[in-house]
């Protein structure tokens, strides 16, 4: 039994598939990048140990058996069981020794994100870029980003998506600024106010600008800065009214965040990928992610 047991071994079984496959041993050969008389040699072990016939052969081709017709199926199954372990193993090793690229336009939820990986996964190395908008999209589309995190991505099929956070935009106003004690704020409250902006490629920008527009302001900013975290350490010095995503960013001091009355829709937030690329360590890092409020 013993013998029997030793001499079923997944090479042979492999052997077994690719003769069943291809009707020959020269052919399973070119399947498995083994030598014919390996291929031979594999088959006649196993007829032997188990004292069955497992092909007859007919002209050229070798055909499988009653017997060999009822193992095949089961042949079939264990070597896909197989190729998913080595996938699996493969899978482990990337994870231990992997690098992961992300680029993401706000400090939360994208470093929240990462934190929240990085404590099931702490062998992975992260490499972060925080940029603008247009940045992150170009860094997902050339490839040097592995995933994107914004706003109100693109919906034109270019990106795996999946939604990871719904927020609002919000004013930031200084503590000691007289709207600080309301409770929500208009565009007409704004338009004469000294207000610091985000350049032109800014999600958040693009929203504002949009909103002005609409109401019929024309306000000209005091100060233009590149990033949220910028306007919000802007804000907090003095220097007038910036505008952010509700949780663009997890700091609480300094200000406080009102809603604006015409820009009262939520929108979403996206972890990103592009759609015809990814990896194991893009797939754990999708698997992480729970849509917060």
């Amino acid at each position: 039994m013993n013998e029997t047991k030793s001499s079923f071994t997944a090479a042979r079984i492999r052997a077994l598939n690719a003769v069943f496959e291809e009707g020959s041993y020269s052919g399973a050969a070119r399947q498995l990048g083994m030598t014919q008389p390996a291929v031979s040699q594999a088959i006649q072990d196993l007829e032997r140990a188990f004292d069955i016939q497992l092909f007859e052969k007919r002209g050229r081709r070798l055909l499988p058996t009653e017997f060999c017709l009822e193992l095949a199926p089961i042949a079939d199954e264990m070597i896909r069981l197989e190729n998913s372990a080595l996938a699996l193993f493969d899978r482990g090793m990337r994870v231990e020794n992997g690098v992961l690229r992300i680029s993401f336009g706000n400090l939360a939820p994208g470093l929240d994100m990462i934190s929240a990986f990085q404590q099931k996964f702490p062998k992975v190395q992260v490499q972060a870029e925080y940029a603008m908008y247009s940045t992150v999209i170009d860094a997902v589309l050339e490839n040097r980003a592995d995933i994107g995190i914004l706003p109100n991505l693109p919906t034109d099929g270019r990106f795996h998506s999946k939604i990871c956070l719904t927020q609002n935009l919000v004013t930031l106003i200084p503590l000691r600024h007289r709207f600080a004690s309301a409770e929500k704020l208009s565009l007409a409250d704004l338009a004469d106010e000294k207000l610091v902006f985000q350049k032109k490629g800014s999600a958040t920008q693009k929203v504002i600008d949009q909103a002005f527009k609409k109401a019929g302001y024309k306000p000209r900013p005091t100060l233009v800065l590149e990033k949220g975290s910028e306007v919000y350490e802007a804000v907090t010095n003095g220097l007038g009214i910036g505008f952010m995503w509700s949780h663009g960013t997890s700091r609480k001091d300094g200000l406080r965040r009102i809603p604006i009355v015409e820009i009262s829709s939520s929108y979403d937030e996206f972890v990103f990928r592009r759609n015809e690329l990814s990896n194991p360590l893009v797939d754990l890092f999708f698997s992480t992610i729970g849509k917060a409020a």
